[in-house]
């Protein structure tokens, strides 16, 4: 398991994930996560967001819906093909290495990465990069899984595991591995990035009354 592999399988899964987001057939975004994330960006009431890893372009149209100004990007040429299919937005074709290294010719209130950082070293060094990216008093905004819950029947510490489809209607291939990491690890990721975590949200699923997913605002201390 690697951060290229990754990204191989979810551009086999592509075609079915975009229907999948699309049709509203993922049952925790529906009732938790996907408002959740676009009121936490919502509330530092930003001018320019950049979504990284915003696949098929539902936060950015959400967002631009506010009169936000949204760049998406994402490494998978059939996301980024898809999203440019609908109005409002912007989107380019970008690898996490690519932004970490050579960064972009603009800055941004937020980055968000809703559901993105699912490798082990491409999360680390893009999460590195991002204060780069943002200006002044900007904040970095991401959304994961919530280490309490995907550790229930794993141990809890960090490392690989094996993706699943559980739950999602579709003609699905192999899924994506991605890297678990307990809340210490999270922490110190952005810690070794110069942020600061200003906020921790931990949105419900209403119907199972367990947490939906984390959510980690940080800030670059003035």
């Amino acid at each position: 398991m690697n951060d290229e592999e990754i990204i191989e399988r979810w551009k086999d899964n592509s075609v079915p994930w975009i229907a999948a987001v699309r049709e509203g057939r993922i049952r925790s975004r529906v009732v938790a996560t996907d408002d959740a994330i676009v009121n936490a960006v919502l509330a530092r009431s930003p001018r320019s967001v950049l979504d990284i890893g915003c696949g098929e372009g539902w936060l950015v149209r959400r967002l631009g819906r506010h009169g936000i100004d949204v760049l998406g990007v994402d490494v998978v040429p059939e996301l980024i093909e898809k999203a440019r299919t609908e109005e409002g937005g912007r989107y380019d074709l970008l690898s996490y290495e690519d932004l970490a290294a050579h960064g972009l010719e603009e800055s941004f209130d937020i980055c968000v990465c809703n559901f993105s950082l699912l490798g082990e070293m491409a999360a680390d060094d893009l999460v590195a990069a991002v204060p780069s990216l943002l200006k002044p008093g900007g904040a970095l905004i991401v959304q994961t899984l919530h280490p309490w819950v995907a550790s229930i029947d794993n141990p809890y510490q960090d490392g690989w595991r094996s993706g699943s489809w559980l739950g999602i209607e579709g003609e699905f291939g192999e899924p994506a591995p991605w890297y678990f990491r307990t809340l210490q690890n999270w922490s110190q990721l952005f810690s070794k990035a110069g942020f600061c975590i200003d906020q921790i949200l931990e949105p419900a699923n209403p119907e199972t009354r367990q947490p939906a997913s984390l959510i980690l605002v940080g800030v670059v201390p003035s």
